[in-house]
């Protein structure tokens, strides 16, 4: 089944658009930007709406920051009578490191406030997930304030990469080919194979003798 409307996750803002919370945004704006679509305010769906033809599908950011997120999807789904399993949501993940991207569908929320409240709008969990890694905050801090935080550079980097590894199978993704897209994205390039160790050189054996007497 093909994919009708995509969802980038994060908050509205200048003070959160760098943030680890906005990578949905992120992808869904660089995606928009490729394909010449332009992202704008709709205030009926409170969000940026943007549409994509072809194929026909829809490119929606909520701007009711995340713990809304679920009224925008639910009012332009039920409008253009989209199921939820033609509907693909984009949004950063604590359980993966920075350059990990993966889809999937349905699925627990994992305490993500975006996915609860889709999930109840929707009345479904069987939307599509795309997943971007953002890694998890060190022991003892909240997650709350670290999802809020601009990555480092090296991080910001390896979702950069993943975003664009994304990008290149968003098509085949919409197109409702999911396992091809699963199978590519999920493929972790192997580190390069070491080379074996190479034999010591092991000591010269002396002779009895000359071990006990030394060198003539």
């Amino acid at each position: 089944m093909a994919i009708r409307l995509v969802v980038g996750l994060g908050n509205p803002g200048k003070e959160y658009e760098r943030s680890r919370h906005n990578a949905g945004f992120w992808l869904v704006e660089r995606f928009a930007t490729a394909n010449h679509v332009a992202l704008r305010k709709d205030a009926k769906f409170q969000a940026l709406v943007g549409r994509l033809d072809p194929p026909s599908a829809w490119l929606l950011l909520p701007q009711t920051f995340m713990n809304r997120s679920g009224s925008p999807v639910q009012m332009l789904a039920g409008f253009f009578k989209i199921k939820p399993e033609e509907i693909l949501v984009v949004h950063d993940e604590l359980d993966f490191e920075p350059g990990v991207a993966r889809l999937k569908q349905g699925g627990g929320i994992a305490g993500h406030n975006g996915l609860r409240d889709i999930s109840q709008k929707l009345a479904s969990h069987e939307y599509w997930r795309l997943r971007l890694g953002v890694g998890r905050p060190q022991p003892g801090r909240e997650g709350a304030d670290y999802v809020l935080e601009k990555p480092p550079a090296e991080e910001k980097s390896a979702i950069d990469a993943a975003i664009d590894k994304a990008l290149a199978l968003l098509p085949q993704m919409m197109s409702g080919d999911m396992q091809a897209a699963m199978n590519k994205l999920h493929t972790d390039d192997k580190p390069p194979a070491k080379e074996p160790p190479q034999p010591q050189p092991q000591p010269e054996k002396k002779g009895l003798l000359s071990g006990l007497f030394g060198k003539k």
